[in-house]
């Protein structure tokens, strides 16, 4: 099993650029100067105000809000990378799981886009997590960051100009 602790952050960095993942794991944080982050912060704040939001468990997950009958919301700006939203997601309910919390199941929520994604945990996911959190561990202990990766979404990433300029 993994040796660094693993957060929710690099569960969802794994699937958008692992060379982001990277940097972010060294304290290389470039999110304080994106106004895509600052934005997506924003809705965050200003949705859902009768919940309690931002729910820090063990320095390791941070859950947006826990809605009824225990579900994990996670609320986020867009759909632009879907997969890593919900394996976030999948990962929050993991970590969980391994804590003796099941039953449970988390909801993705788009308020701009008015939309929720329904997320659970299979057996199938927590075999295929635990896999990921072992490449996740293998690519922290390099030395060097991945190569850049080119691909759509890296011209709207905080980290462009560290991997382009």
């Amino acid at each position: 099993m993994s040796e660094i602790r693993i957060t929710g952050v690099y569960m969802q960095y794994y699937f958008v650029c692992k060379r982001k993942l990277w940097f972010f794991a060294k304290n290389i944080k470039m999110e304080e100067k994106s106004d895509l982050v600052t934005m997506g912060k924003l809705i965050d704040e200003h949705s859902y105000k009768r919940e309690k939001k931002q729910i820090n468990i063990d320095d390791t997950i941070n859950i947006d809000f826990i809605g009824n009958r225990g579900t994990i919301h996670e609320i986020k700006k867009s759909k632009s990378i879907d997969k890593a939203d919900i394996y976030q997601v999948k990962y929050y309910l993991y970590y969980l799981y391994k804590r003796g919390v099941q039953d449970i199941d988390g909801i993705i929520n788009y308020p701009k886009l008015r939309e929720k994604v329904t997320v659970e945990l299979s057996e199938q996911d927590i075999t295929e997590i635990e896999a990921i959190m072992e490449e996740i561990d293998a690519i922290l202990k390099h030395e060097t960051p991945p190569p850049v990766i080119d691909t759509k979404v890296c011209k709207k990433c905080a980290y462009y100009e560290l991997c382009y300029i």
